[in-house]
């Protein structure tokens, strides 16, 4: 409780002055983890149902057993709101219930009401997945300056992922030639997530700058699927009407990207062999596409931003701030999913035999490490 209390105390930072003292008194009543586990409360945007989100959900609570930390998981259903009612009834229980530490994602730009229902309550707040974009700004200002408790922000570099995929669709459509237009040219349909959350906004820029380096590539029409299958083969059987040369569909995700290629199938078509297709995320599903070569680019990585928030707010509570390397973190995570890495990821993350150990990412209990380092590959080694 006195750990508690002197925790609470200063926002922004341990009492550095009593840590030392803290360390020796404590070390003689009870074994450390117990001591100085943290409780975090994580507001996941997506559904109970939904397989990128629940894989988030499931590392991270890897994550948390590794580091001793007890967590808490809420669904907001992809309901826009409901991460704000979500904050206020946490920020609302009685002051021995609250968590430490809430994480949550700026989906659909609900990060200036989410900082301030935390701020008021006193609770630490830290953005994963999507922080604040320049549009927001004046409504949030910098981590730990107008919000004390709003700890700082830990996003996948998202643009990779769309630059990434979109690269090597448009090499596997040339490879095949079955991609080419009339004019000689590829034509391609994007189907981004949606116009307002961050990585949303980056993996399109990603996308559109991977077509501009082709110098072959039209794209037709870009259209946002809101992260949705059914959204997703709505708008493509229209736009297959529209657009009758395209052979190309870049997918925000491996939902979209599925859709996409229900409604080509219904025209006859076959994904992989007359119309290429990409998608983001390394949900079973999406691999099994991609060994399968139904998807011909895919690239994932980005579901464990969650887990590493996990080891930064450990290692800040323990007096290893993260804003040595900043407070608004932007890290590469993904990586291009082939045969070779999907089949390291199922060994080692996929079968679930053995929970992963993040320990060894923490800087608290591998004081050599100099900095964190977030990438895929690295996981799987």
């Amino acid at each position: 409780m006195m750990a508690a209390f002197l925790w609470r105390s200063r926002p922004g930072t341990l009492c550095r002055g009593v840590l030392p003292w803290l360390l020796t008194l404590f070390g003689l009543l009870a074994p450390w983890p117990a001591v100085w586990a943290q409780s975090v409360a994580f507001i996941n945007p997506g559904r109970s149902d939904e397989t990128y989100w629940t894989s988030v959900s499931v590392v991270m609570r890897d994550a948390a057993r590794s580091l001793g930390m007890a967590l808490e998981i809420h669904y907001a259903e992809r309901d826009h709101l409901r991460p704000l009612e979500i904050a206020r009834e946490i920020a609302e229980r009685p002051r021995a219930q609250r968590p430490d530490f809430v994480v949550f994602t700026n989906d659909y730009s609900v990060a200036p009401g989410v900082l301030r229902t935390l701020e008021t309550a006193g609770i630490h707040s830290f953005m994963a997945f999507s922080g604040v974009p320049a549009s927001l700004r004046n409504q949030t200002g910098l981590p730990r300056e107008r919000y004390r408790y709003w700890l700082g922000s830990l996003e996948p570099r998202a643009e990779d992922a769309g630059y990434l995929t979109a690269k090597a669709l448009i090499v596997a459509a040339r490879a095949s030639r079955k991609g080419m237009g009339h004019d000689g040219r590829l034509h391609m349909l994007a189907i981004a997530g949606d116009r307002s959350t961050p990585s949303s906004v980056d993996r399109n820029a990603g996308m559109r700058r991977a077509v501009a380096e082709a110098g072959d590539v039209v794209l037709s029409q870009e259209v946002y699927g809101e992260w949705r299958r059914d959204r997703a083969a709505q708008q493509a059987r229209v736009l297959f009407q529209r657009y009758p040369e395209v052979r190309l569909v870049w997918a925000g995700n491996d939902e979209m990207a599925f859709g996409a290629m229900d409604a080509w199938r219904e025209r006859g078509g076959v994904p992989g062999s007359d119309a290429f297709f990409s998608g983001i995320n390394s949900s079973p599903a999406a691999m099994a596409a991609r060994r399968s070569g139904e998807i011909s680019a895919l690239a994932g990585g980005h579901q464990l931003a969650g887990a590493w928030s996990l080891v930064l707010l450990y290692d800040y509570a323990h007096g290893q701030d993260f804003a040595s390397e900043g407070l608004e973190l932007v890290r590469p995570m993904f990586a291009l999913l082939d045969a070779s890495l999907i089949e390291r990821y199922e060994q080692k993350i996929g079968t679930r035999q053995t929970a992963l150990d993040f320990r060894r990412y923490s800087k608290v209990h591998n004081p050599r490490l100099t900095r964190y380092t977030f990438e895929l590959e690295r996981l799987l080694r």
